[in-house]
This record gives structure tokens, sequence and C-alpha cells, in this order.
């Protein structure tokens, strides 16, 4: 019921962004009157847009008109040579450096760097776009969890040397009982006696995922990211399970895909049905763990920064509607944030269960049935 609720409500903020970015940026005629900023209104699909997609700054807090941001450093390989300069040098991207800039206009390039047209911000289609391994906030947030992670664990490791045999103490009290679940009731049950060598990537898996949900919920800095609502990122995670689970594949798990037992000749020849479901499903694993994953991450944002922009959005059209709101637009909110506490743990479980799953699935030795007379 949660989930559905949870569903619906993602469905009409995603509705409501979609109509506020339409009324924000309205057809341009000979008699249309030209926003200025005392009639500029409140887009609550702007705010919504700008905080789950990545960018090539890490946008802190706006106090007026003033932005505060931490710009990133941008890196680029152009023709064999390397380039590298401040975003800031962009001016929030209403500028060009070097002949590049941050393109706004295209629809399938919004957001990448792009060459410009000597002398003008017109994008240079001709030219191509150069190879980008610039540090978006994406990636920066991604460097950060993985020194909170190595911190965590080197302290842990040592806690546990310090203290062996004795009760667990400080941070290994936490994240302790984390590790013997995952082993006893992920890796164990699911993949067998082999389950310890494995472990250890499952353990990555959930700890990367867990505290990156955890992270995106924190909305001052450091945190704020979406990582994990990022589907670039979860790709990675799936594919990193699809690699592992393929590799580590034994004979029956490949001939079961590829001839299986007990399935009538006329679905192998003279057309391999059965083998092009097999393979379907060896691709159709990781990409379910890739959207179930970005989706949820990115419903739960886009729901809380929902119920905000309803303050904001009924006090374009009075003051007191907003008063009368806003109660509300918190308490749901509120409730919404503690709910994706409980959905960063859920999430990170569900995508490391069914990683140990197809592992387990694809190292599972099959024994033909001896009949016993």
């Amino acid at each position: 019921m949660i989930e559905f609720m949870k569903k619906l409500l993602f469905l009409f903020f995603l509705f409501l962004a979609s109509f506020n970015l339409a009324v924000a940026n309205p057809s341009t005629s000979s008699d249309a009157v030209p926003q200025t900023e005392e009639t500029e209104s409140f887009n609550a699909g702007k705010l919504i847009i700008d905080h789950i997609v990545d960018s090539h700054e890490w946008h802190i807090a706006t106090f007026g008109h003033t932005h505060l941001t931490i710009p990133l450093p941008i890196i680029l390989i152009d023709k064999g040579k390397l380039v590298i300069f401040s975003s800031s040098r962009f001016h929030g991207a209403t500028e060009s450096h070097l002949g590049y800039k941050i393109e706004t206009a295209s629809t399938f390039d919004k957001g990448k760097i792009v060459k410009v047209i000597p002398g003008t911000m017109q994008t240079d289609v001709a030219a191509g776009k150069p190879l980008d391994f610039s540090i978006t906030k994406t990636v920066a947030g991604i460097f950060i969890s993985v020194l909170l992670i190595i911190f965590l664990f080197i302290n842990v490791a040592r806690s546990f040397k310090k203290n062996s045999g004795h009760a667990p103490k400080g941070l290994q009290s936490l994240i302790e009982p984390l590790i013997i679940f995952i082993r006893d009731e992920v890796a164990k049950p699911s993949i067998g006696a082999h389950y310890s060598r494995f472990l250890p990537f499952l353990l990555t898996l959930f700890f990367f995922i867990f505290l990156n949900n955890l992270i995106g919920l924190v909305p001052l800095f450091p945190g704020g990211t979406n990582v994990t609502g990022n589907i670039g990122v979860t790709l990675v995670l799936a594919l990193a399970t699809l690699f592992v689970t393929n590799f580590s594949g034994n004979k029956s798990y490949w001939l079961h895909i590829f001839n299986p037992p007990g399935i009538p000749w006329w679905l192998k020849f003279p057309i391999p049905l059965f083998l092009i479901i097999e393979l379907t499903g060896v691709f159709v694993k990781p990409f379910v763990l890739m959207i179930r994953l970005f989706a949820n991450m990115v419903a739960g944002h886009i729901i809380v920064l929902g119920f905000i922009s309803l303050i904001f959005i009924f006090g374009n059209v009075g003051a007191a509607l907003a008063y009368t709101v806003s109660p509300l637009s918190i308490i749901f909110a509120v409730f919404i944030g503690l709910l994706e506490l409980l959905v960063a743990f859920i999430q990170a479980y569900v995508f490391v269960l069914l990683s140990a799953i197809y592992i387990g699935m694809a190292t599972e030795e099959h024994h033909e049935n001896v009949e016993v007379k």
C-alpha cells in the first residue's frame, strides 16, 4: 500500500513539475508580455529538475539573487589535447570559455560540454563534442561517499582487532550488525557454501548504495547529492552484478542457457526460442536492478520537493493560502523523508539480495536425479 501511494504521489508531482515548466516558459509571440523580476513566478519544475539532474557546480544555497555554489573542475580531451579549467568560467552556463560552453538549448545534449562557433554562443555542431571527464556533482558525491566508506571500514577493522573477543564499541557496534546481516541473511542462503568468495562484492554494493541513499536525504552540504538517483550510476552497479554473475557461472549455468535439459527439441530447432528467452533474461535481470534503484530514489526526491514547492506555488496565489498549506506540506514532506530512510535501507537490501540470488543461480551445482530402486 505504501509503495502504491508513493507511485501515485510521484506521478502527481511529476505532472506538477511538467505543468510549472510549461507555465514558466510560455511560447513567444508579438503580443506576449515579458516577465520581470517582480512578476516572475516560482518554478517548481525547474527546482525539482535542477535537484535531481547532474551539474558542473555544487549549489549550496541561495540568498536573494546570490547563489552560493562550489565550482567543479572541467576536464576535457579535444583532439588529443587536455583542457582543464573551472566551471566558474561559464558563469552559470551564460558564457563560453576557450571555445566551450554548457549546452542549454538542445534537449538531448542539455547540460553537456559542447564547442561553440568562435565569437558566438551558438553550438558548433560540425565540430563534434570533446571527451568529457569533468568532475560533476554526482562524481564529487561518489568521491565523498567512497572516502567515507574507507574511513568507516578502516575504523571498524581497527576496532575489531583491538576488541577481539569483547563486545563491539563505537562505529563497530553500528557497522558490524549490518555486515553480519548481509553475511547470514543474504550471502549464505542465496549463494551457499562458496558465499565467502562473493561477500566482499556484496558488502561493497550494500554499503555504497545505502550510504549514498542516506547522503542524498541530507539537504545540507555535503549532502543532497542524488548519486543513486543517477541512472548512469545505477547502470554501472547493475553491470557489476552482470559481470560477476556471468564470469562466475559454472558449466551447469551455461548449459541451462544454451541447451536446457527437458525442453522439447522444437523449442531449440530451427528457431532457438528458449535460447533467446534465456539470453534475454541474462540482461533483463540487471536492467531491473538498475531501474528499480533509480526510479525509487528519484521518486522520493521528487515527492519531498513537490510538497515543499506547494508552499511557494500557493504563495503566488495569496499569502494566506500559503500559510494555510505550509503546515500540511511540511508534515507530509517530513513523513515522506522518514519513509525514505526506510526506503534507503530497503533498496540497498533488495539490490544486494537479488544480486546474491543471481550469483547463487550461476554458481549452483546441478545434480542429476538418480532413481533409487
